[in-house]
């Protein structure tokens, strides 16, 4: 049994007596006015008025009691809805005597109410509501944490996300703004002329991003399938089809380690976007950063984790190799040979493949000495090709990828490039990847002949884009962890959690 504890099974108790008197603890078909907020902002003008009171303007609210103060023959209590708080109050005059007596006994903090009454002000003030009707909504069996200290231990907070939302009211909020935060984004790309669409979850085969999938099997092909890491080489595809600009928000899957910034499942955006580039992809990130924020009610200079964000000035865009000279600190000889990069490392510290190419040790380089330094927002710019296998070559510079990625806080918020379309060149960057996966790389790219078959029908010059979601709700909601703007976030087994019970 679920229900074990003392506190819990006393009120079993609760609710099988009140079946015994007639009353359901969980009835249906309640349906009330109006939620607090509105009732507050309706009835306000009685708090500026002799009377008080808005007797005689009876409206129904429903809440979850918060507190109850027993005063005998009277009984004041808060009740709490999505997004307000409210007082009510009652008697043995103001409900029927004989449930006001069942009332006072079997009502209990947790229970969600169903109450009718009018908009009163206490005489000490308190906006509040004189309750002439009241039904129990749904009879709560596990009882809330002690008031005074609530609910403060993280772990308890991620495993039960509900329980949380009802001890922490800012919590709801801050999901609110995910929301809208998600919601002004599809607004903003569909105002652009993107069209939404919907790809696969589960590929034949894991692409799109480096990263390790999750591997399920499928029984009626009897076949492996990957769920996606990233949903890139489909949208790509549906531009070689003919469409001109497309964008899909949902949720990737990489198997990998959990921390303050990665989920094993997360959300992005991602977008493709024919005759642009990639100095228009940035141009549009910085607008849409720009109507978040007026959307947010927010100011230019954002605090995110103590430090201070400024979005009043344009996006610093620099290249990849100035970064590791001018913001990482290192010379132009080290960055360019690979021995040196190895003896650099190991001197401070850091463990690296001797087997990498040197666009990857250079990458070794830009995690340890750079990225943490990024905190107003930066593009770096013209990343190595080796470690762009899905990013068209530069014109001037075969070595270097027309590609950009934002950093902000320290943290990469997108990445994005021109699109490689040239399809004897995408099938020898496979080619490479598969070495690079042969030399230690498991995360590199597997080879998708029918990707590089679609590219033979001709793509035409396209910029695309991604963008994680889960971390740009953390920067706008000043979130440390990842688990804060996850609603249910993985979490590890409990010790005692089996198969049966999980």
């Amino acid at each position: 049994m679920i229900f074990e504890n003392q506190l819990e099974i006393q009120r079993l108790e609760t609710a099988n007596e009140l079946r015994d008197i007639g009353v359901n603890p969980y009835p249906h078909f309640l349906r009330r006015d109006m939620d607090i907020t509105k009732f507050r902002l309706k009835f306000k003008h009685i708090i500026d008025t002799e009377e008080k009171s808005a007797e005689g303007q009876l409206v129904s609210l429903a809440g979850r009691v918060k507190l109850i103060r027993d005063a005998g023959k009277a009984i004041f209590a808060n009740i709490e809805d999505e997004d307000g708080n409210l007082q009510i109050y009652f008697s043995n005059k103001t409900l029927d005597p004989d449930w006001f007596k069942v009332v006072k006994k079997n009502i209990e903090v947790g229970d969600i109410i169903y109450v009718r009454g009018y908009a009163f002000v206490t005489r000490t003030g308190e906006f509040s509501m004189h309750v002439s009707e009241l039904t129990l909504a749904s009879k709560a069996v596990s009882p809330l944490p002690e008031k005074f200290h609530g609910l403060t231990d993280i772990e308890t907070r991620y495993r039960q996300r509900y329980l949380d939302m009802i001890m922490n009211p800012e919590v709801r909020a801050d999901f609110k703004r995910r929301s809208v935060i998600v919601s002004t984004i599809r607004r903003f790309f569909e105002d652009k002329g993107f069209l939404e669409v919907e790809t696969p979850m589960m590929h034949p085969i894991p692409g799109g991003a480096n990263a390790k999938p999750f591997v399920t099997f499928h029984n009626a092909l009897g076949v492996e399938r990957f769920l996606r890491i990233a949903p890139e080489l489909y949208l790509k595809r549906l531009i070689v089809g003919g469409f001109d600009a497309v964008y899909e928000m949902n949720r990737n899957f990489r198997n990998e380690g959990m921390d303050l910034t990665h989920n094993p499942e997360f959300t992005s955006i991602e977008f493709y976007w024919a005759w642009h580039t990639y100095h228009d992809l940035m141009g549009l990130t910085e607008e849409l950063f720009n109507v978040l924020l007026d959307k947010l009610d927010m100011p230019k200079v954002i605090e995110f984790d103590g430090m201070q964000i400024d979005f009043s000035k344009p996006f610093k865009r620099i290249t990849y190799k100035k970064a590791l000279v001018e913001i990482g600190g290192l010379d132009v000889e080290t960055i360019s040979d690979k021995d040196k990069i190895l003896a650099k490392l190991k001197a401070d510290g850091f463990e690296a493949n001797a087997k990498l190419d040197l666009g990857r040790l250079q990458a070794e380089l830009f995690d340890n000495y750079v990225e943490s330094k990024l905190i107003d927002p930066t593009f770096i710019i013209d990343y190595p090709i080796s470690i762009s296998p899905l990013s068209r070559r530069s014109d001037a510079n075969p070595d270097i990828a027309e590609r950009f990625e934002l950093f902000i806080a320290g943290r990469e918020l997108a990445n994005g490039f021109n699109e490689l379309n040239d399809p004897i060149d995408q099938y020898g960057r496979f080619a490479s990847q598969i070495e690079a996966k042969d030399a230690g790389d498991d995360e590199a790219h597997e080879m998708d002949e029918d990707y590089v078959r679609a590219l033979g029908y001709a793509m035409p010059p396209t910029a695309g884009q991604g963008i994680g979601i889960d971390r740009l709700v953390m920067l706008l909601t000043n979130k440390k962890s990842i688990r804060d703007v996850v609603l249910f976030p993985a979490m590890r087994p409990l010790k005692n959690e089996t198969k049966e019970n999980r």
